[in-house]
């Protein structure tokens, strides 16, 4: 059975989420770990050519053994997938430097923010576009509120899309944005699960490959020659995995600001209530709602009587 065959998921799974986050990276990390075995770590001699025969030569039972633990360590580790993000955004304790890096986020915030600021009339075109890009990179990037500033580019990233999205409706994306997924349209709704993926699956190769390359230095830390480089190929992978996840991360937050632009009336008619008559209306209903989901407070506006909105 050849090692290919090994990545392929029954058919309707391959492309799934299970797949995309949970199984390829947990599959890629195993793979490349048996291959350091099969080739002679934690031994003295490595030989990649003894690995390439021990792969050529497994029986349908091995492999169908090792499909099975990969999918089984898929399924143990799925329900920490929150946990891994949340590491990534800093969540550790402040004894493990997460106060040290916050102050680095703020003092790169700051810089933006002093870029970002409005150039005098006189200044050229070069500083104005400076300028352009520093606060679109301050507002995708950054919370607008200085409080809610993360140790982390990627807690930032999410941090951002917290604080702005349906901001200028006067929603709450913490406690508005589960209710508002729920009436998104299919366009929309794809387009945001599809980013959603490819930032969870990055996150998780990030940590996968990160302690990939701390198994392989202990694996080949007897290993003859310099083979314990290797150890720095699933550090770089992790490395470049970890910048995706800040990409992917800002692609997510302009897919859910987009959600609240196109579809927040959406959710005034699920929730059988009328659409705003101006800014003003619709700023007060919406903060109504906010305090009533994340407080409790109920809401004054009336319900629409007859036939629903839209």
């Amino acid at each position: 059975m050849s090692l290919d065959a090994l990545a392929e998921m029954p058919a309707g799974l391959q492309g799934s989420r299970f797949f995309r986050v949970y199984y390829f990276p947990t599959y890629a990390v195993l793979l490349f770990l048996l291959v350091l075995v099969w080739a002679g770590a934690p031994g003295k001699r490595i030989s990649f050519k003894a690995a390439w025969e021990t792969a050529a030569n497994l029986e349908i039972a091995e492999a169908l053994l090792i499909i099975v633990v990969v999918v089984l360590l898929a399924l143990v580790l799925h329900p920490f997938q929150s946990a891994l993000v949340g590491l990534l955004e800093g969540g550790w304790p402040a004894a493990l430097g997460s106060g040290l890096f916050r102050r680095l986020q703020l003092a790169r915030r700051r810089k933006l923010t002093t870029t970002a600021a409005a150039p005098p009339a006189t200044a050229d075109d070069q500083a104005v576009q400076a300028a352009g890009r520093a606060a679109g990179r301050l507002r995708r990037r950054y919370p607008t509120r200085e409080h809610l500033v993360r140790p982390t580019a990627l807690g930032n990233a999410l941090a951002a899309m917290q604080d702005n999205a349906g901001r200028g409706y006067g929603l709450d994306a913490v406690v508005a944005w589960p209710r508002l997924y729920a009436v998104l349209g299919e366009t929309v709704r794809d387009v945001v699960d599809d980013r959603r993926d490819t930032m969870d699956s990055t996150a998780r190769l990030a940590v996968s490959t990160g302690i990939a390359a701390f198994a392989t230095f202990a694996l080949l830390s007897r290993a003859t020659h310099w083979w314990w480089l290797l150890g720095f190929v699933p550090l770089a992978v992790s490395v470049l995995s970890y910048r995706a996840a800040v990409h992917a991360a800002v692609a997510y937050g302009e897919s859910v600001e987009l959600a609240f632009d196109l579809h927040r009336f959406d959710l005034l008619t699920a929730l059988h209530l009328a659409a705003p008559a101006d800014r003003t209306a619709e700023l007060k209903i919406n903060q109504e709602l906010c305090d009533l989901w994340r407080q409790g407070v109920p809401p004054t506006a009336g319900y629409v009587t007859g036939s629903r909105n839209g």
